[in-house]
């Protein structure tokens, strides 16, 4: 497989007009599904936690997202759930899309406001119908395994509190860490996504891709990063992690934030944007050729970044329907598995609300991928060197041909960005998709390794 450096022009894959929405009935699907799920662990009730940071699994059950307090939501087999709120929450639940049940626990609340309202957590569980000997799941946001713990089941992540509570109500034994129920990796609920949810997804998309290719475009030496992190034109949509942009020594660490920090010719840059659903990232060269770059790494091209660029194409050939993750991490291992790149992390793993659900890429992974899932192409390398490293992480989605269906015909908008994203895949940068691969994002495959030269990317070149 020959790469080669092109110019290249990317089309305006478009801007939604519309925007999906996750409906009442949707909801009520989903909590159908947990509780064939609760029902398969034997459990009885099962408590979701969530804070502002994690909240991807309530969200998921419900729609309700804590903005400055934390909630409680309560699931049991026959009634509604009930949702526990703060001061600052009881009104913006009224916004909820599920069908739930409100109740004040004022300690949800934050520090030195009202907490005369609302009854003890144990009076308001055991009206719920908790009990002695019920099992008992609770879920935030991680899980543990044999390896880290003896008694992984009985591990929790959640606050001391809510976890104590439980144990004295139905015993010590009895409580249960319940996040496999929505985030292990080979059926996990919040693996397996509607149609509506990966169209949501893409509508996110669209703005991280494109606030990316805006910062392409418009990328100036002498801007200071806020500058150049401010051209991704964020509308507000919730971020799924902080924004990251960073020029110079900062940039091999890939993950801080933007700063007063001017950008500079001939230094290592990086940008990241991340929203529910979506995250898009970029790395290379603040400069326009390899005469720019520094001494001693003018052959970054041919050293780092066309050996990156193959693996993530044979990845993205490969990866398909009933492809374990095995063999991905084995393509990409097999060909940048050398220390010099340093590949460390998983190369892919899920998104949903929270930027990484769980992965089903490592060594030896007999996960089989399904229709649903929704993949970040994540394959970054940590040469820990001079070199720097170069990134390419975009969002698709894998979906069967009844899920293809489902999509063009209620989400024709979404529809069209996702066949002209293929199109311009295998046409023009020359990476064949497999049918069920659906590219979400507005810069797909893009890699221009000088950042200031934006037109010129990485192909691949089958002539």
């Amino acid at each position: 497989m020959h790469i080669q450096l092109r110019k290249v022009t990317l089309p305006d894959f478009g801007k939604p007009t519309t925007e999906p929405t996750l409906t009442a009935p949707l909801y009520e699907q989903r909590l159908a599904r947990l509780r064939v799920a609760m029902r398969a662990q034997e459990l009885d009730f099962l408590v979701i936690y969530a804070d502002r940071e994690h909240n991807a699994n309530l969200t998921w059950a419900c729609g309700y997202d804590p903005r400055f307090e934390e909630a409680l939501l309560l699931v049991d087999h026959h009634h509604t759930p009930a949702l526990l709120v703060g001061n600052e929450g009881w009104g913006y639940a009224e916004l909820c899309p599920a069908p739930i049940r409100r109740i004040l626990y004022q300690p949800l609340s934050l520090l030195g406001q009202d907490r005369s309202k609302s009854p003890a957590l144990d009076h308001i569980l055991t009206t719920e119908g908790v009990q002695k000997g019920q099992k008992v799941g609770i879920a935030g946001w991680k899980y543990f395994s044999e390896g880290e713990f003896s008694a992984p089941e009985h591990c929790f992540e959640t606050p001391s509190y809510l976890v104590d509570a439980l144990r004295h109500l139905v015993g010590t034994e009895q409580v249960f860490n319940a996040n496999a129920l929505f985030m292990n990796p080979a059926d996990g609920l919040r693996i397996l996504n509607e149609a509506a949810q990966l169209a949501v997804f893409e509508f996110a998309a669209c703005i991280t891709s494109n606030g990316l290719k805006n910062v392409f475009q418009n990328l100036k030496p002498g801007m200071t990063e806020y500058e150049a992190a401010a051209l991704m034109g964020a509308n507000g949509y919730p971020h799924g992690a902080h924004t990251m942009l960073s020029n110079g020594h900062r940039a091999a660490y890939g993950l801080p934030s933007p700063s007063m920090n001017t950008l500079k010719m001939g230094e290592p840059f990086t940008m990241c944007m991340c929203l529910w659903g979506a995250l898009n990232s970029r790395a290379g060269w603040l400069v326009h050729d390899a005469t720019e770059l520094p001494e001693g790494v003018q052959d970054y091209l041919e050293k780092l970044a066309i050996p990156y660029f193959r693996a993530v194409t044979k990845w993205y050939e490969h990866i398909g329907i009933g492809v374990t993750g095995g063999e991905l991490y084995d393509i990409i291992h097999g060909e940048i598995g050398d220390p010099f790149f340093g590949v460390q992390l998983n190369p892919g793993h899920y998104i949903h609300l929270d930027e990484w659900v769980h992965s089903p890429v490592y060594k030896g992974s007999k996960v089989a991928l399904q229709s649903g899932m929704a993949i970040q192409v994540d394959v970054i390398p940590a040469t820990g060197t001079a070199y720097h490293t170069s990134n390419i992480e975009d969002g698709i989605a894998l979906a069967d041909e009844a899920t293809r269906r489902e999509l063009a015909e209620q989400f024709p908008e979404t529809w069209v960005r996702i066949q002209a994203r293929r199109a311009f895949m295998r046409d023009v940068i020359g990476i064949e998709l497999k049918p069920e691969v659906l590219p979400f994002s507005n810069i797909p495959a893009y890699l221009p390794p000088y950042v200031l030269r934006p037109e010129q990317v990485l192909v691949v070149d089958r002539g």
